[in-house]
């Protein structure tokens, strides 16, 4: 792979803008090399000869009329603007042919290294300003764990203060007394307040410490260790009073909490608020150690990119400007990422001996990133599945036309009973096929989808992963189909039709099984997450509302007519005659009750959570997005007051309800969910930043989405019948145009998400800390 493509493919997608535009200076590259090329009248005898003349006389004139060496075509400077450094350089050959072209470069690759300087230097402030807050914070966990766990005895950590940021160092008494104390109790050792290198063997280290400490301790003697002893101060503990735990509404529980009392409580000192700090903790130490790793790899690969396009510049020019221009590069922040190192060194040393218990291997697993493991058999076993899926559907399309299944007496009774739950799964199959072709395109346009939704890091599920999902349930499916229908017509299996009516609802159940099943098997950790996203909603809006939670949310929209075979399901297998294929759901007025509250459910849900994040973000967008939903809600219900006959009024309100709910659902799709219809952007009625070059796509997907919002309107106002097709296929077809269309919004909505995390440079999450503390305290 050429470095372009790799360094490329290295980026962090949320940062791009903000390295070194390589392709940019390639292209200036490209350009020196035109002007360089040799004109027609070089080539010439003449010129030939003279060369060769030139050469010959050359050994007698070079020592008095040396040319200018090459490593001298440039010279670098740093420039002080005000409180920011600038780095330039300065080209002398623009002379020569091609000189001005190459100007040209060096003013670009000036430019474009400062931006990177900018922005890495930017970074490090706010991480050192991160780091500091992280200090005080840890210092308020340590000394609330000494007053949970030994309150009476307290005296190894109590003076302790760890410090990441680096700005102070305790002094020599105190860190010789806690290492003595650590010696004796046997806890680990490690020193967060002093700048250690981190080694791969900690035996060495230790060791190394041990003798220091051994010396230091013959110094001081008895003596020197008892007055030092007499100055130690807790200062940690001193703050304890001063602090508040931060209750942040995330849970019912604490949503409740929130409302009836003050968000900042007092510590109790319990053991259950010192684990809930401790893993807040955990997970703000993880994030900040990753934010720094990531930093780090920022400068290795925009170091390696300007070495990369100086190497190119020296191969076409001929010259030696790389080693000059390198070394402005090694001198800059840049190029010495010792701030960063630092702060890496230190947080594994407060990691290992606070969370770790001293254990380096088993800290460095928890802090260093995840990465998933791409696996072969994935992949054969999805095509496998295709391969068989489209088997048993020719297999299931001649059993269905040799017995003439469709012309039988019991055709109407199939499809009203029997279709409905068959139908389910492939609501459910279609969906899955659709999100695997949203992550194979999020991921070939750089969207990253896995830090939007929050997946734990190395376990998130990749297309080939929901595509083998998805083909397995089809296999499943199909076969339970060809199963059903050919022991309905043999006559042997006539005297099993409870077992032959009971397949459809022995697959759901071991659907069902599949995702609760506790063991680790089959993408557990993602089958929770989905379990837990869902849960979120059923309990909406005591739960913070995430955009996993809202996106799921938007795919239930998609799939009320799913919900409403899953309400069949119930009807026919509990009060329906199944063993005779009869059913009297359709006669009962609670049936049609809840069908109707099936339908109303998740527009309802994206409601309540609208109202949430009004209330958390202030934002005036979540009054019209949740009327928007609320919108659908109402043209439901008018549709259910339709249903029962109630005259011309009631048809004339469901029509208008109906019309509003659509008009305001599509433009809320096209202008707020995917930004686009921007008249004034660079893009003409789209947006200033597309992640598609073919701009033809924005518009086709636009009029996809308001033609398929025309026939999801045909599903609110309840137009069932056609003449040459059964009702139970065309209220199908209608719910198979919804997942599509939703499918395609899916992809918009998460590219427009992208590029506004793009905008605020935000590549990670905010974890929230455990406690605030007055300043004055301190």
């Amino acid at each position: 792979m050429k470095f372009g493509k790799e360094f490329l493919s290295q980026m962090v997608p949320e940062w791009q803008e903000a390295y070194l535009d390589y392709d940019n200076l390639k292209a200036v590259l490209a350009e020196v090399n035109i002007s360089k090329q040799p004109r027609a009248s070089d080539v010439s005898g003449k010129l030939k000869r003279k060369v060769s003349l030139y050469r010959a006389f050359s050994g007698l004139t070079g020592r008095r009329h040396s040319p200018r060496k090459q490593d001298d075509a440039i010279i670098t400077n740093i420039v002080q603007k005000g409180s920011e450094e600038s780095y330039q350089s300065m080209f002398f050959m623009s002379s020569d042919r091609g000189g001005e072209n190459e100007v040209v470069f060096f003013r670009r690759l000036d430019d474009e290294f400062n931006k990177v300087v900018r922005f890495y230097k930017k970074k490090v402030g706010e991480l050192l300003v991160e780091a500091e807050e992280l200090s005080t914070q840890m210092d308020i966990l340590i000394a609330l764990r000494i007053k949970v766990e030994k309150p009476d005895v307290a005296f190894e950590d109590a003076d302790e203060h760890v410090n990441l940021a680096g700005t102070a160092v305790s002094s020599t008494s105190n860190s010789t007394v806690n290492s003595i104390n650590g010696r004796a109790t046997g806890r680990p050792r490690l020193e967060t307040t002093q700048e250690v290198e981190t080694a791969d063997d900690a035996a060495s280290v230790d060791e190394d410490m041990e003798a220091k400490e051994a010396k230091s301790y013959r110094r001081m003697g008895s003596k020197g260790i008892i007055e030092a002893t007499q100055e130690l101060r807790p200062a940690s503990l001193d703050l304890l009073p001063h602090v508040r735990i931060n209750i942040s509404p995330e849970t019912p529980v604490s949503t409740l909490k929130y409302m009836v009392a003050s968000s900042k409580a007092r510590l109790s000192y319990n053991k259950t608020e010192l684990r809930k700090s401790e893993e807040l903790m955990t997970r703000a130490l993880i994030e900040f150690y990753q934010k720094l790793q990531v930093l780090k790899g920022y400068s290795f690969l925009n170091t390696l990119a300007v070495s990369k396009i100086m190497k190119k510049y020296d191969k076409i020019t001929s010259r030696k400007a790389s080693k000059v221009y390198l070394e402005m590069v090694d001198k800059s922040p840049l190029g010495s990422t010792m701030e960063v190192t630092r702060l890496i060194e230190r947080v594994e040393a407060a990691f290992i001996k606070h969370f770790a218990n001293g254990n380096r291997r088993r800290g460095m697993d928890i802090l260093r990133r995840k990465f998933r493991r791409e696996r072969h058999g994935i992949t054969f076993f999805s095509g496998f599945f295709f391969g068989c899926a489209a088997a048993l559907v020719v297999a299931i399309i001649l059993v269905i036309h040799l017995r003439n299944i469709f012309e039988s007496k019991g055709r109407n009774q199939f499809m009203d009973n029997i279709f409905p739950l068959y139908s389910f799964f492939g609501f459910i199959i279609l969906h899955m096929m659709m999100y695997s072709a949203n992550i194979y395109f999020w991921r070939r346009y750089r969207i990253n989808y896995t830090f939007m939704f929050g997946f734990k890091q190395g376990t998130e599920l990749g297309h080939r992963e929901v595509f083998f999902l998805s083909t397995g349930l089809t296999v499943l499916t199909l076969a339970c189909v060809l199963s059903h229908l050919d022991m309905e017509v043999d006559p042997e299996t006539k005297r099993f039709e409870a077992l032959v009516e009971s397949i459809p609802l022995a697959l759901l159940t071991a659907v069902l099984l599949v995702i609760f099943c506790p063991f680790d098997i089959i993408f557990r950790s993602s089958r929770f997450f989905l379990i837990r996203s869902a849960f979120h909603l059923v309990c909406a809006p005591f739960y913070k509302v995430t955009l996993q939670d809202f996106f799921l949310a938007d795919q239930l929209t998609s799939q009320v007519q799913a919900f409403r075979s899953l309400e069949f399901y119930i009807c026919y297998y509990g009060w329906g005659d199944f063993i005779r294929r009869t059913n009297t759901c359709s006669q009962s007025n609670i049936f049609e009750a809840f069908y109707f509250v099936v339908a109303i459910i998740p527009y309802w849900i994206r409601t309540l959570q609208c109202l949430r994040r009004l209330i958390e973000e202030k934002d005036v967008r979540h009054v019209f997005n949740g009327l928007k939903y609320f919108s659908t809600v109402i043209a439901v219900a008018m549709r259910t007051g339709n249903d029962l006959n109630m005259g011309m009024t009631w048809r004339t309100l469901a029509a208008v309800s109906s019309a509003i709910a659509t008009i305001s659902g599509t433009y809320w799709d096209i202008v707020c969910d995917w930004g686009l219809l921007r008249r004034n952007s660079k893009n003409p009625w789209l947006r200033d930043k597309l992640l598609i070059s073919n701009k033809s796509v924005y518009f086709a997907a636009i009029v996809l989405n308001i033609l398929l919002r025309l026939a999801w309107m045909q599903s609110v106002l309840g137009f069932r019948e056609a003449p040459f097709i059964h009702r139970q296929a065309l209220i199908a077809i209608v719910a198979v145009l919804e997942i599509i269309r939703r499918g395609i919004w899916n992809f918009f909505r998460l590219e427009n998400e992208h590029l506004n995390n793009v905008g605020k440079y935000r590549a990670f999450n905010s974890v929230p800390l455990p406690f605030h503390y007055d300043e004055m305290a301190r």
